[in-house]
């Protein structure tokens, strides 16, 4: 076994203990943040404004932890791919604030591996340290991975969906098959998850590219490619659903995993219990990138689990006695 091999292994096997070695963050879980990504109350999804502006390019080192490839993308191509794995255009964050007057997000082009060679490369190299005691370059050039003017940073809609009824709330979990995505494989995360990009004309939208991810990861769709929102029977019934209130999304916050600096936006969708019957009442219990269980919305549902810095931040934000909620 090459020594990236052996590193790519323990961190794939590791990477709940090695996320968790970091300091507590948001709501007592590693994920990083800052106080302007955490808004005082939550955020309609719809009050949140987006721009896009021309992105600037980076200067890091290239840490691919193995002799024979340039970069850490192609390493995992030839060596470790897993089953979807592709260079796809993103739109690349670069500054946001969710704590003042006007909420915003500010994006530029990105494209899928940026996240690859800086982020799951700077945990390789930190697995590598721990196992070997060697040095972290990539790591240190970063610095603090919430500075956006240090790094590429695709950013991530990490939605916590709940199922609200009568008879109590329940949420839905997913586990992320380490076969299976290029990412966290083998934790826990709420679900959908999707980095935020385009499938064709009008769709620099958070709320149009949520309904893409939901038609994926819970009805087990095929990935849409340009759809017509205003056609879509889907995406009708969740938008009509939305304006009249029986779905609600806000937005809880923005954060980090400070292992792999994966960035997130941390969105609770809330949907009453007949739409939700209606539109997910037969969701799949595996899909493209794992396998999907409903559980109480409790803090017990997480307890123990190996959880995504980022869904555990949600959860904890969006359980009723949470502070401040």
């Amino acid at each position: 076994m090459s020594d990236w091999h052996r590193v790519r292994a323990h961190l794939r096997q590791h990477r709940y203990e090695l996320a968790t070695e970091f300091p507590a963050g948001l709501a007592d879980t590693p994920l990083l943040t800052r106080p302007s990504w955490v808004p005082r109350a939550p955020i309609p999804l719809s009050r949140l404004d987006i721009e896009f502006r021309p992105a600037l390019d980076w200067d890091l080192p290239a840490a691919s932890g193995h002799p024979e490839y340039p970069s850490y993308s192609a390493a995992m191509a030839a060596l470790d791919a897993p089953t979807v794995f592709e260079n796809r255009p993103t739109w690349r964050l670069t500054d946001a604030d969710l704590a003042g007057p006007t909420p915003r997000l500010v994006f530029g082009d990105g494209w899928y591996f940026d996240s690859i060679d800086t982020g799951e490369a700077a945990a390789h190299e930190y697995a590598a340290a721990r196992l070997d005691g060697t040095p972290t370059p990539l790591r240190d050039a970063v610095g603090d991975p919430t500075d956006l003017t240090r790094r590429p940073a695709n950013m991530a809609i990490s939605a916590l969906t709940i199922r609200r009824g009568q008879e109590g709330d329940v949420f839905l979990l997913h586990w992320r098959d380490p076969a299976k995505v290029g990412h966290a494989g083998g934790l826990y995360q709420v679900v959908p998850v999707g980095v935020f990009q385009s499938s064709g004309p009008d769709d620099f939208d958070l709320w149009r590219f949520l309904l893409r991810e939901y038609a994926e990861e819970l009805l087990g769709e095929p990935e849409v490619e340009a759809p017509d929102y205003e056609t879509w029977p889907f995406a009708v019934a969740m938008t009509a659903a939305l304006s009249s209130g029986d779905i609600k999304a806000d937005v809880l916050g923005l954060g980090v995993d400070p292992l792999t600096f994966a960035t997130d936006l941390l969105v609770r969708v809330v949907i009453d219990a007949p739409v939700f019957d209606e539109l997910f009442g037969a969701h799949v219990a595996v899909n493209e990138e794992g396998a999907v269980t409903t559980h109480p919305f409790t803090s017990d549902a997480i307890s123990g689990r190996p959880m995504q810095a980022a869904g555990a931040a949600l959860v904890r934000l969006a359980l009723p006695d949470a502070p401040g909620r």
